[in-house]
């Protein structure tokens, strides 16, 4: 799964360059570690074993793997930003803002591993019920 969020993050950004999409930004520095930290998170949220999930629990990181797609793509490349803001708009009101989008997927997938090790030992279900008391 680490591979395909490489994939999916670093491809369409042209992060990893291939002939299939271009880019007219060249990479900024961040966005290196991004995609990097991206990987990472995404391979640790599949490889610890959670507990069954529910809906919300498996939109935690897709939405954080999704959201990293969008602060390190190319700010003019982005045809729903550029219809939204024009490309003044998109240099000047957009590209500030990816650092942070980055910094918010990066922690909505931080979360989510976080979420997860909690969990990890619910798997099998001997987990108490929310609320109620367990002796320590």
């Amino acid at each position: 799964m680490s591979g395909l969020a490489l994939l999916v993050v670093g491809v369409p950004t042209d992060i990893i360059d291939t002939p299939l999409f271009s880019r007219e930004i060249p990479v900024r520095w961040w966005e290196y570690p991004v995609l990097v930290a991206t990987v990472a998170l995404t391979g640790a949220w599949f490889a610890i074993q959670g507990p069954t999930s529910s809906d919300r629990a498996r939109r935690t990181p897709l939405g954080g793997v999704l959201l990293s797609v969008f602060a390190v793509g190319c700010p003019v490349c982005n045809k729903l930003v550029l219809i939204a803001l024009g490309t003044s708009g998109a240099l000047s009101i957009w590209q500030p803002v990816q650092p942070f989008l980055a910094l918010i997927s990066l922690g909505l997938l931080g979360f989510a591993v976080t979420q997860r090790w909690r969990r990890r030992h619910c798997a099998d279900n001997t987990c108490p019920a929310p609320g109620s008391k367990t002796s320590a």
